[in-house]
C-alpha cells in the first residue's frame, strides 16, 4: 500500500493541467467518492497494526497534496478566465443605449400617492385575499342573498364552490378588520377587485380600488367631509372643491357621491366634466349600524365613516389618459411616460 500511495504522490507533485477542465478529470479521479484516494482509506481498514501509523500519515500527506495541488491549479485557471474576460469590456465606453430603464407603473405611482395621502393623517394600510367568501363580499355589508342591491355588481363566482367569489370590493378587507381589531380603526385597504363587465374605454371586469375606514366614538359625517377635503387638496392641488351629492349604497347611510372641481377646466366646463365643472371621483357615507353590529361592534357607542375610489379614475384624471385598457396592454409607448415620475 506504501508503494501505492508513493506512486501517486509523485504523479501529484508532477501534474501540470492544461486547463480547467482537465483540473477537474484529475479531481475526480483523485478525491471524488470513487477516486484512488478514497480508495486507499477504504483498503486503510486491513493494513497491518504494525505500520498502520506510519500508512496513515503517508495517507493523509498524499490527500492534503492532492486537495492543495487541485485547489491551487484551480484559482490559476479562474484568475485566467476572468482577466481574459475583463479584457475585452472597454469600462470607458457609455451605456448601451437601446437598454432602458424601466419604470413604475402609472397605477403604482397613483396608489402610493392615495396612501401616502392618508397616512399622513393616521390610515394605516390592510390587505386581504382576492378570492373571497360570500359573508365578507356580501352579507356583512348589508347585501345578504337576494338583496337588490347585489345587483349593482355582476359577480365572478368560483365554480368549484359557490360561495366563494372573486372580491367586487376592498370593503371585504374592512370586514376583517373590523372583526379582529377594536376602536378605533382608521385604515384604507388597497387592491384588485373583479366584475363581469363588457370591457370598454370606461370599464374593465378587472380594476383597482382602494376604500377607507373610520371607526371610533363621536365619528360624524362633518369628520367625513373635512377628511375628503383634505385628500383632493392634497392629491389634486390646493385649488380643488369638493361637493358631495346624496347617493346609495347598501354598506353605508347616508351615503354620497363626491365630486372635484374639473383639475381641467378649474371648473369653466369641457369635455372631460361635460362642461359641468365637475368630475365624480368616489362614493362614501356613515357605516351603517347594521354593518357594524355584523361584525361585532357596538353601534351605540360607535360610529364611522367609509369610502371608496376607483385608482383607475384617478388616474386617468391626473394624467389625462381616456382609455381604461391603455393601463392593462403593456404597451411600452404608453408606459414609458411615466419614467420621470
Amino acid at each position: 500500500m506504501l508503494e501505492k500511495i508513493n506512486i501517486l504522490l509523485a504523479e501529484v507533485e508532477e501534474f501540470a493541467a492544461q486547463s480547467k477542465e482537465h483540473v477537474e478529470e484529475y479531481r475526480i479521479k483523485w478525491l471524488s467518492k470513487k477516486g484512488q484516494v478514497t480508495a486507499l482509506f477504504d483498503d486503510f481498514k486491513a493494513v497491518a497494526p504494525e505500520i498502520k501509523r506510519e500508512v496513515g500519515q503517508k495517507l493523509n500527506e498524499l490527500k492534503v497534496k492532492a486537495q492543495d495541488k487541485i485547489n491551487e491549479l484551480k484559482e490559476k485557471y479562474e484568475a485566467s478566465s476572468e482577466s481574459e474576460v475583463s479584457s475585452d469590456i472597454d469600462l470607458t465606453a457609455p451605456s448601451d443605449p437601446s437598454i432602458s430603464v424601466g419604470s413604475r407603473h402609472p397605477l403604482s405611482i397613483v396608489k402610493n400617492q392615495i396612501i401616502d395621502v392618508f397616512a399622513r393623517i393616521g390610515f394605516t394600510v390592510s390587505d386581504g385575499r382576492e378570492i373571497e367568501d360570500d359573508w365578507h363580499n356580501f352579507t356583512a355589508l348589508n347585501t345578504p342573498e337576494n338583496h337588490p342591491a347585489r345587483d349593482m355588481q355582476d359577480t365572478f363566482y368560483v365554480n368549484i364552490n359557490p360561495e366563494m367569489v372573486l372580491r367586487t370590493q376592498t370593503s371585504s378587507v374592512q370586514v376583517h378588520v373590523m372583526e379582529n381589531q377594536k376602536p378605533p380603526i382608521r385604515t384604507i385597504s388597497p387592491g384588485r377587485v373583479y366584475r363581469n363587465e363588457a370591457i370598454s374605454a370606461r370599464a374593465h371586469c378587472q380594476f383597482h380600488q382602494i376604500e377607507g375606514l373610520y371607526i371610533d366614538e363621536n365619528v360624524s359625517f362633518a369628520d367625513l367631509k373635512q377628511t375628503l377635503n383634505f385628500f383632493a387638496k392634497e392629491l389634486f392641488g390646493t385649488e380643488t372643491k369638493i361637493r358631495m351629492r346624496p347617493s346609495y349604497f347598501p354598506f353605508t347611510e347616508p351615503s354620497a357621491e363626491v365630486d372635484i372641481s374639473c383639475t381641467l377646466c378649474k371648473g369653466d366646463g369641457c369635455n372631460v366634466c361635460k362642461h359641468t365643472g365637475w368630475v365624480e371621483i368616489l362614493g362614501c357615507g356613515m357605516v351603517d349600524p347594521q354593518v357594524l353590529d355584523n361584525c361585532g361592534i357596538d353601534s351605540s357607542k360607535y360610529s364611522g365613516f367609509a369610502f371608496g375610489m376607483g385608482i383607475e379614475r384617478i388616474t386617468m384624471l391626473k394624467y389625462r389618459v381616456k382609455d381604461l385598457r391603455l393601463f392593462f396592454e403593456n404597451d411600452v409607448r404608453f408606459l414609458k411616460q411615466f419614467s420621470g415620475e
